[in-house]
């Protein structure tokens, strides 16, 4: 039987997602309820390799054991990689200090089958070195205004680049973008942004005058959740 789709982590009723799925593995196992704290929120269709999230419990269970504890009571589509210790204190999103999202455009002509469900596909030909001139206008701290979606609850719009690259792996070019945060579907705003780069209909330069006029339709489109990777969270 095939699985359903998960709604992304947040917990809601009635609805499968991640956060509920592995809180209920965990009560299994130890008989304890527990809620737990992510590192942010991802939507469906969105994928993680490093979320994090924090919870606490009583149990004796070791905690090397706890991974594969949880890995045993939920669906294939979720895994937890590893389990550890931390302060009482530790809270997975308010201690993180930096997050890298990684955004994989599909540019061949005809995409993938296999991959579909895994990265965007652009069938129309990008202008690689165009959008690598681009995405260097995103680095440093900006008011991100013009690359967020209306449901955005954040107060401040303001956010840190550390890093911003864009590479090529035969017929694939992937975006990644490092930061002390991003706002609602920010990335996927700036890579629709860079491939209308890579399309002709925004020139590299202008990048600049887009960030400073924080209007959000000189900005790209919001591309599809699929092509989203959260790849790595940092404390440190």
């Amino acid at each position: 039987m095939m699985e359903k789709n998960l709604i992304g982590w947040q917990k809601q009723p009635n609805k499968l997602n991640i956060q509920g799925e592995i809180e209920k593995a965990i009560e299994t196992i130890t008989g304890e309820k527990v809620e737990l704290f992510a590192s942010g929120r991802t939507d469906r269709g969105v994928h993680s390799l490093g979320q994090v999230a924090n919870f606490k419990i009583e149990s004796k269970i070791p905690i090397e054991k706890i991974a594969i504890a949880i890995n045993s009571q939920v669906k294939n589509s979720i895994r937890v990689i590893k389990a550890e210790e931390v302060p009482e204190d530790f809270h997975s999103r308010y201690n993180c200090k930096e997050k890298t999202y990684r955004y994989v455009v599909n540019n061949s002509p005809y995409g993938s089958a296999v991959y579909r469900n895994l990265e965007y596909h652009m069938p129309v030909k990008l202008d690689f070195e165009k959008m690598k001139q681009a995405i260097s206008y995103f680095e440093g701290e900006h008011d991100f205004s013009a690359f967020k979606s209306s449901g955005t609850s954040s107060k401040s719009s303001v956010r840190i680049i550390y890093k911003a690259i864009i590479k090529k792996s035969k017929d694939r070019i992937i975006i990644e973008l490092t930061g002390n945060g991003f706002l609602y579907n920010m990335v996927r705003i700036i890579s629709g942004t860079l491939v209308d780069v890579g399309l002709g209909k925004i020139k590299p330069e202008e990048i600049k005058s887009i960030i400073e006029s924080k209007d959000r339709t000189r900005a790209g489109k919001t591309l599809p959740p699929h092509g989203l990777y959260l790849v790595k969270v940092k404390y440190k």
